[in-house]
């Protein structure tokens, strides 16, 4: 069955729901249920400084989903891409869904013309990392954050 690539729709809100809260179990966290609401509602606002987000579903389905934002860069003039969010559900998974998402936010990136995409990503998350082998490149940045 062929994987649907498209933008976030308000009707998406209980299959966005379900993938998002897989995504931030996985990361060991949750978010109430007033949080998630509001989140989505940013998602679909059209504000070029907030997220947007990008759904894959397969047989009506959602089966994963993208966030992605674009911002300015303090090297260059033209924007860069931001995949702060990805992730398809397990039953979905090593059926190309997870690809299929990035190569549509580096489409998303090409039209506003974005220097490039860019993402981070656990160390222990090995099975994601063997994707983003294939379709990224690591970088030598190590990331902090205010303790």
């Amino acid at each position: 069955m062929s994987i649907e690539l498209r933008a976030l729709r308000e009707a998406d809100y209980e299959g966005w729901d379900l993938l998002w809260q897989g995504y931030l179990a996985f990361y060991g966290t949750k978010r109430p249920r007033a949080y998630r609401r509001s989140y989505f509602a940013r998602l679909l606002s059209g504000n070029p400084h907030d997220y947007a987000g990008l759904v894959a579903a397969r047989g009506g389905r959602l089966v994963g989903l993208a966030h992605y934002l674009f911002h300015a860069h303090g090297w260059q003039s033209e924007p860069v891409c931001y995949l702060q969010d990805l992730y398809a559900a397990p039953e979905a998974r090593g059926s190309g869904v997870g690809r299929a998402l990035i190569e549509a936010v580096y489409a998303e990136a090409d039209k506003k013309a974005a220097s490039g995409v860019y993402w981070t990503t656990q160390d222990f998350n090995e099975t994601a990392r063997r994707l983003y082998d294939r379709v990224g490149r690591p970088t030598p940045f190590i990331k902090y954050e205010r303790p």
